[in-house]
């Protein structure tokens, strides 16, 4: 017996441990996002914020009470609820539960032998935190099935959805209040947090248009551009041109397209400003190819080779202009002039546009980007 309750007070130490460890937080994310796309789509932080949530509160609680209580679980409904405002299906958001609470027990076995929890012990309280998990992922439907039942309340919501990923009769839009002889732009953005989505539509929304949580993250349609601005400096935003609604839920796909290729900007873009990056975005065999054979000599790991290929892209991103350049990274152009020439040593890369035209550029500059983005 004593043994026993050695065990389990060892046991109980490690669960408790593990509730504030980084890289148990990380490596649940990350087996949510491998698991199910729909939750990938969402930026890496929102995962991180609820996971890491609902990890440190369930596992605190497991530790620290043999009988769980409803508030231990509020974490979990929220998951639930946010995602179900966000417009992630249940089987996609279960996909990723389910995968995040696999890699938790297995973390959990790992840590508990390496310690020396006695094996027969073991089977004992992994059966116990087993059934404390099911309990979690039952909190996190029943936060989702809250959230959609008031979410039904809501057609309007459940309309620009459809709009955006299915094919809606275009008499029910007019029935709904869009009016068939206009023209819309379709905005997208990188907001995921349902608060923080409201927050971004009071400032973007107009009277006569429709916003929601459509994919996980805020999207809408306007009858105006938003302007600079309503848009802050933590916030991106895609807005497109003025499009009739039939033509609607393909310029949203391409939007969310431009989203994903616009990387680390922020602020409000037009669509056609990421033109170029969205269609080179869907060709990444061909961006690998291309880097590989232009940059294929440089490693990856080393530094120096990343501060000489992003000095090249800055080059290009300035239109060849060493000063602007100089003064966009904060060196000197005498640096640049030398990063510059060492690329050309390394790679026969010609950084004075020997090889002239647009189509060469192009190809520079995706070669370059793709290796620092993907290398």
């Amino acid at each position: 017996m004593a043994i026993d309750q050695q065990g389990r007070a060892l046991f109980t130490e490690i669960v408790r441990t593990m509730a504030t460890d980084a890289e148990v937080i990380e490596a649940v994310v990350e087996a949510a996002r491998r698991d199910s796309p729909a939750v990938a789509g969402l930026p890496i932080a929102e995962n991180r914020r609820h996971i890491a949530l609902m990890v440190t509160a369930g596992l605190t609680a497991f530790a620290d009470r043999d009988s769980p209580r409803s508030e231990d679980f509020a974490a979990a409904v929220q998951l639930g609820a946010d995602r179900a405002a966000q417009g992630i299906g249940l089987t996609e958001l279960l996909r990723g539960v389910h995968a995040g609470r696999s890699r938790a027990i297995a973390l959990t076995m790992e840590r508990s032998r390496a310690s020396g929890v006695p094996a027969g012990l073991l089977v004992d309280v992994m059966l116990d935190f087993e059934r404390y998990a099911g309990e979690l992922e039952r909190h996190v439907v029943s936060g989702y099935h809250a959230a959609e039942l008031r979410l039904s309340r809501t057609p309007r919501i459940q309309l620009l959805r459809r709009l955006f990923l299915e094919d809606v009769p275009l008499e029910e839009l007019g029935r709904a209040g869009l009016s068939l002889d206009r023209v819309y732009r379709c905005v997208v953005s990188d907001v995921a947090d349902p608060g923080q989505a409201q927050a971004v539509e009071r400032r973007l929304a107009c009277p006569d248009g429709l916003f929601g949580l459509v994919e996980g993250k805020l999207a809408g349609l306007v009858t105006r551009s938003p302007s600079a601005d309503q848009v802050t400096a933590r916030e991106l935003v895609v807005v497109a041109p003025p499009t009739p609604l039939r033509e609607i839920p393909k310029v949203y796909s391409t939007a969310r397209a431009a989203l994903v290729a616009a990387g680390d900007r922020r602020g409000l873009h037009n669509l056609s400003d990421l033109a170029v990056e969205t269609a080179l975005a869907t060709q990444p065999v061909l961006a690998t190819i291309l880097a590989q054979e232009l940059l294929g000599v440089l490693d990856p790991a080393d530094r120096y080779h990343r501060q000489l290929v992003s000095t090249a892209l800055a080059y290009l991103d300035t239109g060849r202009r060493l000063d602007q350049t100089a003064a966009a990274l904060h060196l000197h152009p005498n640096t640049v002039r030398y990063r510059l020439s060492r690329l050309t040593a390394l790679t026969g890369w010609s950084a004075d546009g020997s090889h002239p035209g647009p189509l060469q550029a192009a190809r520079d500059w995706w070669a370059l980007r793709t290796w620092l983005t993907t290398s």
